[in-house]
């Protein structure tokens, strides 16, 4: 299912060096620390390396040979088209030393901050328009009252923070999860974004999910290297999934001392995409500290980072924040943190008949023959015992439950008022069984 994105523009390949926006020396360094660490010595293999059209490689190398660094291997290679091989003079060896002392990073140029933030702005969460069937369809494989759907709709299109509350196990993260399937589109991903010299590395294969490329088709690959600029990853949007052990210093730059690189802060992975912050309340840190951190990115969608040198700067906050808690927010927030978060939708347990509609969704998924004695037995003898409070976890639980009962007994599928029953004693701890 693909989203309506009309203003993801892709970054042009830049056609000469200085339309990369990035300063000789630092491109010079990554393509001699590229050489030196990867042994790769034709410029076809360099511009992979890289991510830079063919031509531009071949100038950094001939800028490299100008200065004595790189050497023509005087040699053709028979399995590379004729290609020239290079390599690293003693020079270009010590000159990539001495830049790895510096910074460990190689490969993929890095994208400067200025283009990565007009990039950004193109592809911008807030471009989503997302419709009644699309968030339905994503939503469909749940029993969700239509007043949520009303009320989630307006609040994933227009991008901004969404706070879901409610009793546990009433599928918020599964809301969650639909609304990341919903937006279905596309992005445009950099490898890494350079700032006063310094690279940070965004680009995270266990966040981002790469487009496939028709890899058996070898003019596909050749095409795609020209459409867009390849120091870009084109990607689904992101989604960052974090949970209790989400803490402050996960939204600040990580620097690497051994390395000497930064990689990007959990929210700038996910530009462009959703960030979901599951079990509010269950972290270290207060979940007030928290949304206090996010205030000025919420509000102005933009977020301050900060080097080891102590030098601040700008980045673009273009993420669909979700947070989600079993919290009543008056118990968790401030007036002044609430009013920051745009929408707050509570999540309630279904009531009776959505409850029997899930029960019985489970059931014919998993195999198990719905018994009416044994429904009558569970909605009339054992919910009452827990004020007839519904939760839509129940039903998955009681089902696998039964179901791992008769395999063991070496039954047929089958419920019964005794199989709830032994379903059901193992869904609560009584309260006796904590008291000393």
């Amino acid at each position: 299912m693909n989203m309506v994105a009309p203003n993801v523009i892709a970054p042009t390949p830049p056609r000469t060096l200085a339309e990369t926006g990035l300063n000789m020396v630092l491109m010079r360094d990554i393509l001699l620390k590229t050489m030196f660490r990867t042994n790769m010595d034709t410029v076809s293999g360099l511009a992979k390396l890289v991510c830079l059209p063919i031509a531009l490689t071949q100038e950094l190398v001939d800028l490299g040979r100008n200065q004595k660094l790189i050497e023509a291997m005087g040699t053709l290679h028979a399995n590379s088209g004729g290609e020239m091989g290079y390599q690293l003079t003693d020079g270009g060896k010590a000159r990539a030393l001495d830049a790895l002392t510096q910074s460990e990073y190689y490969g993929a140029m890095p994208v400067p901050l200025a283009d990565y933030s007009v990039q950004m702005k193109k592809q911008s969460i807030r471009n989503i328009q997302l419709t009644r069937p699309q968030l339905m369809t994503a939503m469909g494989h749940l029993v969700l009252p239509p007043t949520l759907i009303d009320q989630l709709g307006p609040a994933v299109s227009s991008g901004r923070s969404i706070l879901m509350y409610g009793p546990p196990g009433n599928g918020k993260s599964s809301i969650s999860n639909g609304i990341r399937d919903a937006i279905g589109d596309r992005i445009y991903v950099p490898r890494a974004v350079e700032y006063a010299g310094q690279v940070i590395v965004v680009y995270d294969p266990i966040v981002h999910t790469a487009a496939s490329e028709e890899a058996d088709d070898p003019t596909a690959l050749r095409k795609s290297g020209n459409r867009f600029d390849s120091r870009y990853v084109y990607c689904d949007r992101p989604t960052v999934i974090t949970g209790g052990e989400l803490s402050l210093d996960m939204l600040d730059l990580t620097y690497n001392p051994t390395a000497r690189t930064y990689t990007a802060p959990l929210q700038m992975k996910s530009s462009g995409g959703v960030f979901i912050v599951d079990d509010l309340g269950r972290q270290a840190e207060p979940p007030q500290k928290l949304v206090n951190r996010w205030i000025v990115p919420l509000e102005e969608s933009r977020d301050i980072l900060a080097l080891q040198s102590g030098e601040k700067f700008e980045v673009p906050f273009d993420t669909l924040v979700i947070f989600s808690t079993n919290f009543h927010p008056n118990q968790i927030f401030d007036k002044a943190a609430l009013r920051r978060i745009f929408f707050k939708i509570k999540i309630d347990g279904p009531g009776q008949s959505d409850y029997l509609k899930i029960f019985s969704l489970v059931a014919k998924k998993r195999g198990m023959p719905l018994s009416e004695a044994a429904l009558v037995h569970l909605l009339k003898v054992k919910y009452p015992t827990i004020n007839n409070v519904y939760a839509n976890y129940q039903p998955v639980f009681l089902i696998d439950q039964m179901i791992a009962i008769c395999e063991f007994e070496g039954i047929p599928y089958q419920m019964s008022p005794e199989l709830i029953d032994r379903a059901w004693s193992n869904m609560f701890v009584r309260e006796e069984e904590i008291q000393h």
